[in-house]
């Protein structure tokens, strides 16, 4: 147990008759009338959804706890994707569900952290950013080099984002893995 004193981001909580929610976000407010209270915004562990809650500042929250794994992604085995553990080897089937977004920007090889609650894969975190090959991608018409304009180009994981019309295929850039957007150049 723990009080909403002890709220963080990322901190998983057991709530509505044992359900998990993640804490995305939180405020501490103290109004000039009234007591104290705690406005977070959590998320679905397992649906994803995401609320806004209040609490009295104070109240005893039950945490859950959650072991999150340094984890290397092996292998694609029909459907579900094989994680390793970095330190013990055990390997980890994890359906593609629990993966979601994450499988946009997974080769193999790659190091990521799988929260588990009770043996079971809640979600997979990448790193803010991944580097990615550019795998096709049309060529930029002459005149095309100044800021502004994008075009669609495909990734080596075979998901598609928007890239400044000066990039070409085979260049090696950086992807945010939260909101799939070009963040630039990778230099060699």
């Amino acid at each position: 147990m723990a009080t909403t004193n002890d709220l963080k981001n990322g901190l998983v909580l057991k709530l509505d008759g044992g359900q998990l929610w993640s804490v995305v976000e939180f405020q501490h407010v103290k109004p000039g009338k009234g007591g104290a209270f705690v406005r977070t915004k959590l998320k679905n562990v397992l649906s994803g959804k995401v609320v806004d809650k209040t609490f009295n500042a104070g109240t005893k929250v039950e945490t859950a706890t959650v072991d999150r794994r340094g984890m290397q992604f092996s292998y694609k085995d029909g459907t579900d994707f094989v994680f390793m553990d970095t330190e013990t080897f055990e390997q980890l089937p994890i359906d593609p569900k629990t993966v979601g977004e994450a499988a946009n920007f997974l080769l193999e090889g790659f190091e990521a952290t799988v929260a588990i609650y009770e043996g079971t894969p809640l979600f997979v975190e990448l790193p803010a950013s991944v580097e990615l090959t550019i795998e096709y991608t049309e060529p930029g018409v002459q005149g095309d080099r100044s800021t502004g304009g994008t075009k669609p180009a495909k990734l080596e994981t075979g998901y598609e984002i928007g890239v400044p019309l000066f990039i070409t295929t085979g260049e090696k850039i950086k992807v945010d893995t939260r909101s799939g957007e070009y963040l630039g150049r990778v230099n060699s």
